[in-house]
């Protein structure tokens, strides 16, 4: 059996003996033009890329849980129809959440299709609020993995203790923090050594199919400015490359302005925003 990657990351396996003829595609060129994505395509490559420990359909929404680690793993992604009208589907989401213990929140999009407007304004309407707002961006891969990284990354398939330190400062993270960060179709660490055991910097890299997802890019204070996060993107990005990825996706939000300014160094160009929108009844 042959496996086939399709230009969307989806993968089909066909005989072997029905090849008639193969040549291997120059992809160089095309790399390094800047993708071409529609929202649901990218939404659902994100959402592969940061996984909940929990998981149950409504219609053609998703409810996701974590034990309350990230929003984007503790709220509904509505990609659809629910199958119910929205009032209902929203009394549905609100108990699911309370049965967790979690506040109930609806990821919903603007700048993106249709329906993903129409739900941001129904939800509005009904006194959901947004709580934070997220930029998601997208570029050419094959840029990124040509800027210099002149510092010593290191890249594991697994997450240890030292990289948890400079990305989680709160204590020791628990099953959900490591199942999330361990879940998606290829998933790479970086790290750059620093002091005392913790890395001067540190990035999270899922491959899915022609996507690379870059996210947990964070570099100690006392070592910015010297090129450290753009290093770790960079060693992510060769590696991406190497499995056959072609385009790269972030989220970044809105108010983070020095990251913000790295990745429109990089070439990332806005797709859309994303918005966590909190029920009225959750309180404060």
């Amino acid at each position: 059996m042959l496996l086939i990657t399709r230009r969307t990351g989806e993968t089909v396996r066909i005989p072997e003996s029905s090849l008639v003829a193969g040549k291997v595609v120059p992809a160089a060129p095309a790399r390094r033009r800047g993708p071409a994505a529609g929202f649901e395509e990218l939404a659902r490559a994100t959402a592969r890329a940061w996984q909940p420990v929990e998981s149950e359909p409504l219609g053609e929404w998703t409810l996701r849980a974590a034990d309350g680690f990230t929003r984007r793993a503790n709220s509904v992604l509505p990609l659809g129809d629910p199958g119910m009208p929205l009032d209902d589907a929203l009394a549905r989401v609100r108990a699911w959440y309370e049965q967790r213990g979690l506040p109930p929140y609806v990821q919903a999009a603007t700048g993106a299709e249709g329906t993903q407007e129409r739900l941001c304004a129904a939800l509005e309407e009904r006194g959901w609020r947004r709580d934070v707002t997220a930029e998601v961006r997208i570029g050419a891969l094959a840029p990124v993995g040509d800027l210099e990284a002149g510092a010593d990354v290191r890249l594991s398939r697994s997450v240890d203790g030292a990289w948890l330190r400079r990305y989680n400062r709160s204590g020791t993270p628990g099953p959900a923090v490591l199942h999330v960060l361990g879940s998606g179709p290829s998933v790479w660490f970086a790290s750059v050594p620093g002091a005392g055991g913790v890395p001067a910097a540190i990035g999270r890299c899922v491959v899915d199919g022609r996507w690379a997802g870059f996210m947990a890019v964070e570099v100690d204070p006392a070592f910015r400015r010297q090129g450290l996060g753009t290093a770790v993107m960079a060693a992510l990005a060769r590696r991406a490359l190497e499995e056959g990825a072609s385009a790269a996706w972030l989220q970044v939000e809105s108010d983070n302005g020095g990251a913000l300014a790295l990745y429109e160094g990089m070439g990332f160009a806005v797709h859309h925003l994303y918005h966590h929108f909190r029920s009225p009844e959750a309180g404060t």
